[in-house]
């Protein structure tokens, strides 16, 4: 079978090359489901997760599971940034354009418009859509489902994924270039799931994206026939103002030990800033509020008002909305 593809595309000193896609279940209908990755071409988790899930989803049409069935239309892309994947550039390499920024595109524009417009165009008849994404190379993100001013069939839904948090995130200018935003204007349901950070890849982050997309897949009945493990994640849902940025107060090195995923009490010691020169603690750093740790600096190296961490609490004690868009990485 021939492999569909976004676009063939040109490019100085090098031969034409594809932007491939997987169109995989019952063509006689709408896709229920599509899965983009790879808008940032240095975010590989959700590049690598989606390739094997196209593969699990292969065998089940392919009948190479038994008991196991495809049910509906699923749209997988891998990786929409090819280029940026070969050369580990978030950008498009050539005008070093974030194709996440150019969204609703533009058929007959310049290269990244002509790729958003045709990934929309794609996409936009599934009624679930997702879009993953890591943070940049200096925050690692705890996985989560991101939403942005969601509808109550999009909160419901994103249970469904069975990660650790739903997190509400503000609109924002930023926001509204993006494809999240585009698909927004086309109904369905639409979510943006949230793991590591840019520049390698984490097996255990890339392990619970996989089995989040799958158990979604089967909660909504996109799957048949299989039996998802009783051992779930505490799944907790945080609204806009349980975010809380701690920003840090000193330049120098930040040294934690602190994953995400853990919780952490008002007032716990998580870790010190070291003066570059002399080897001294200059601060100590100490949350200000309790909560589960959902994004945590990797990048140790800080100037003052960096971000160390997000925390998202169980009340409303969260700061500034705006604070929340430093490490943002989508």
């Amino acid at each position: 079978m021939t492999t569909p593809t976004l676009l063939q595309m040109t490019a100085p000193l090098r031969e034409a090359f594809d932007i491939p896609y997987h169109d995989l279940g019952p063509r006689d209908r709408p896709p229920r489901v599509a899965l983009v990755a790879g808008l940032h071409g240095n975010e590989l988790n959700g590049v690598f997760v989606l390739s094997r899930l196209a593969a699990f989803l292969r065998d089940l049409a392919d009948g190479l599971r038994p008991g196991q069935t495809l049910e509906e239309r699923v749209l997988v892309i891998p990786a929409v940034n090819v280029l940026g994947v070969n050369l580990h550039s978030r950008v498009w390499p050539f005008d070093k354009i974030d194709i996440n920024r150019v969204f609703p595109g533009l058929e007959g524009g310049e290269t990244t418009q002509r790729i958003a417009a045709a990934l929309l165009k794609l996409t936009r008849s599934a009624y679930y859509r997702v879009d993953i994404h890591s943070s940049n190379p200096d925050i690692e993100e705890l996985p989560h489902v991101r939403l942005y001013e969601p509808n109550d069939d999009e909160r419901a839904s994103a249970c469904l994924f069975g990660l650790p948090a739903v997190i509400e995130r503000p609109l924002n200018r930023i926001f509204s270039t993006t494809l999240a935003h585009a698909w927004r204007a086309h109904g369905g349901e639409n979510f943006v799931l949230q793991a590591g950070k840019a520049g390698d890849l984490q097996p255990r982050h890339c392990e619970e994206l996989f089995r989040a997309l799958v158990a979604f897949l089967q909660r909504s009945g996109v799957i048949g026939g299989l039996e998802l493990s009783d051992e779930e994640e505490d799944l907790h849902y945080f609204g806009l103002r349980q975010t809380y940025a701690l920003l840090s107060e000193q330049a120098g090195f930040f040294v934690c030990r602190l994953e995400v995923g853990r919780w952490v009490q008002a007032g716990q010691l998580v870790g010190h800033i070291y003066d570059g020169f002399t080897g001294d603690i200059r601060a100590d750093v100490i949350t200000p509020v309790a909560g589960l740790v959902s994004s945590l600096r990797r990048q140790p190296l800080l100037f003052e008002g960096d971000m160390i961490m997000r925390i998202q609490t169980l009340d409303e004690s969260g700061n500034d909305v705006e604070a929340m868009m430093h490490g943002q990485g989508q």
